[in-house]
């Protein structure tokens, strides 16, 4: 098993800046991508980005740009930078670990960008 702990949510102003982080602890070389999500009320969870266990990078068209993922592998911690924050990057946003077989899920941890 894997367990996934995000933290680093909050409210900020358009124009701002978060920087998210997960935690992940368990069967960690099990893992092959960890990937970031986000959810807003009445909206189905999309994928914001991923990295994969080689690192390879990948994001929604809708992030390019403004937010960055990266690792620790020292910690076991992935990050999500978002920078130029919009409106409409509120939601909760929720770290995944993916695994062979499964799949895990942190908790989710609150972005809210003001206008």
């Amino acid at each position: 098993q894997v367990q996934l702990v995000e933290s680093g949510g909050g409210l900020v102003q358009a124009g701002g800046s978060l920087r998210l982080a997960c935690a992940a602890s368990g069967s960690i070389f099990s893992i092959k991508a960890m990937g970031w999500y986000r959810q807003a009320p009445g909206k189905q969870r999309e994928l914001v980005g991923s990295i994969t266990s080689i690192g390879r990078i990948s994001y929604a068209d809708s992030v390019k740009g403004r937010f960055t993922i990266s690792r620790d592998s020292a910690k076991n911690t992935v990050y999500l930078q978002m920078n130029s924050l919009k409106p409409e990057d509120t939601a909760v946003y929720y770290c995944n670990a993916q695994l062979p077989y499964t799949g895990y899920w942190g908790q989710g941890t609150q972005v809210t960008v003001s206008s």
